[in-house]
């Protein structure tokens, strides 16, 4: 929903009937991963994508008679052994979409939904997409992060503070709500989307009941170490996937916003200090990727020192040819650091493209990081069998 959330607000203000397809589980290889949405707009306008292009007809379709009906459906696509010409995916996959009307009346927390969104606030959006009772159909629970709100105690008396879930509106019943609660500030956490299966009144064993849940989390924390050429390429490829992009430095003449226009921020502060700053101050979690482009002992060594006991990165990866790598891993060792810390650095930095340029190398250090996200090979998909898409590592 995040990609066509401008659209869809615009028409929701104006007080305008959407349809709204959203893939809420794949199977197999599917080219879109949960989450993506397709709007139908009260013009006929198509915006975003469920599968790249297989489906986006029958979801266009059907998106209007859901319009017209005002009744949710929840529709499974692929291919289809006993019709050749069934509606399906070309790459065999198999997808289950879910297409709602939204408007004013039906989605009033869209509002509040986005501007949490625009802020850069974690906010979770579970939608009942399955259930034996028809009533229970595209109900809705939003979830936040818990807060501490304090307690209203007479002057001086003690208070340990009141804990709120942030949670608004209702799936149907107390215990549904408190076991989709609880699961959504887990995908929240780690910013994923998915769907999960209860028993009709949220039972944790059962089956009957599905829900599917949005995790808008903040966007993953691209680190960006060395204020030189290759770091500009690395923050604009970046940025491109998705990440608030900061890049930091310790010489003020060279960190500086007109040379890195594509990042979110640029520091000016010795990188071990930020980045071990950033991390007590919660900043850094299991999405965060650190890439050091300094190859200089002394930024670089004090960095990875704190970068690689930091358990929640997703990536470290340092730039500098074998020799400055042997070099550091050696200066590392006298640091203290161990072999399994060691192990965590991506050194040299990038996949084997046979890159050259700073554009080149920025592209090999993302395709390193999307593989290790995915759990990709780095090899070429022709020379392989089996799925294209994977499931997150």
């Amino acid at each position: 929903m995040r990609d066509v959330l401008t659209e869809l607000l615009g028409w929701w203000r104006a007080g305008e009937t959407v349809g709204v397809g959203t893939v809420v589980a794949t199977f197999q290889s599917a080219p879109r991963p949960p989450g993506a949405s397709m709007l139908v707009g009260p013009d006929g306008t198509a915006v975003g994508s469920v599968s790249g292009g297989c489906v986006e007809g029958a979801v266009y379709d059907l998106a209007q008679s859901v319009v017209a009906s005002g009744v949710p459906v929840l529709e499974r696509y692929g291919v289809s052994d006993d019709d050749a010409f069934a509606v399906g995916l070309t790459c065999g996959g198999i997808l289950d979409v879910w297409v709602e009307k939204v408007d004013r009346e039906t989605f009033p927390e869209l509002e509040d939904i986005a501007a949490d969104i625009e802020a850069g606030r974690p906010v979770a959006l579970a939608t009942v997409i399955e259930h034996p009772d028809p009533a229970w159909l595209g109900r809705r629970l939003l979830v936040r992060p818990e807060t501490v709100v304090p307690d209203e105690r007479a002057p001086g008396e003690r208070s340990h503070g009141a804990r709120t879930s942030g949670t608004t509106a209702s799936l149907g019943s107390a215990r549904a709500d408190d076991a989709v609660h609880d699961d959504a500030l887990g995908l929240l956490a780690a910013g994923h989307n998915a769907t999960l299966t209860y028993g009709p009144d949220g039972e944790r064993r059962g089956e009957g009941m599905r829900v599917f849940v949005w995790a808008f989390a903040p966007k993953p924390r691209m680190l960006v170490f060395g204020a030189i050429d290759f770091a500009a390429a690395v923050a604009r490829v970046g940025s491109f996937l998705g990440y608030h992009v900061t890049v930091c430095d310790a010489r003020p003449v060279f960190a500086t916003t007109s040379r890195f226009p594509e990042a979110d921020e640029v520091v000016v502060d010795w990188p071990h200090r930020y980045l071990a700053a950033e991390a007590e101050a919660g900043r850094v979690d299991g999405r965060t990727v650190v890439t050091v482009l300094t190859h200089d002992p002394k930024f670089d060594v004090p960095l990875l020192q704190v970068a690689l006991r930091l358990p929640e990165v997703a990536y470290v990866g340092a730039m500098g040819s074998r020799r400055t790598h042997d070099d550091r891993l050696a200066r590392l060792r006298e640091a203290g650091l161990t072999d399994d810390e060691l192990a965590r650095l991506a050194s040299p930095i990038g996949l084997d493209l046979g890159a050259r340029t700073p554009e080149e190398t920025a592209i090999s250090i993302a395709a390193e990081i999307i593989a290790g996200r995915w759990g990709g090979s780095g090899e070429p998909l022709g020379t392989l069998d089996g799925r294209i898409h994977k499931e997150l590592a």
